[in-house]
Formats: structure tokens, sequence, C-alpha cells
């Protein structure tokens, strides 16, 4: 009797998320020591990732850079006297909206 194959790491594929449970070790490992990104699926839809934790980094301090960049130009158009809106005009207007 063979034993059924098991699905390969998937270097840079995609895997159900069943299969990518039972074999989570391998797919952290293959993305730690290889660099390589696992879509983790459901029902053929990606869901999730397995990345390389370097990449997730890389990729929180470019979200955190762009982020002080929009923080700094609306600082910097208040400075120049942009108009601004109260909080509790803010506060009001959503709750209007729900």
């Amino acid at each position: 009797m063979t034993a059924a194959a098991e699905p390969a790491p998937s270097g840079d594929g995609e895997l159900g998320i069943t299969d990518a449970r039972d074999r989570l070790a391998d797919i952290v490992n293959e993305a730690a020591y290889t660099g390589s990104v696992t879509y983790i699926t459901r029902r053929g839809r990606r869901v999730a990732a397995i990345v390389p934790a370097v990449d997730a980094e890389r990729l929180e301090r470019a979200e955190d850079a762009y982020l002080a960049r929009l923080a700094g130009e609306a600082l910097a158009e208040v400075e120049a006297g942009a108009p601004t809106v109260p909080w509790d005009q803010v506060k009001a207007e959503l709750q209007a909206d729900r």
C-alpha cells in the first residue's frame, strides 16, 4: 500500500487551508530559509499568506513611512492656514451617517 502523496511545500504558490494546517511547520521553515511566499486559500480564494518575517517587517516600515508622510502633509496644510473641521462636527456627521 502506498501512502497518499503529500502536498509539496508551495514555493511562491498556493495551498488550501487544510493542507496548510497539516504542513504549517514546513511552510514556515520554507518561508524563513528560502524566502518563499505561500498563499493560503479557502475555497480557491486567497485569504492569507505566509511570508518571511523580513518581508513583513519591510512592508510595515513602508506603511509607517507612507502614513507619516501623509500626516506631515496634513499638518503642513493646517499650518499654512487650510480650514479645519471641529471634532464635534465630524463626530455629529459620522453619527448621522449611521
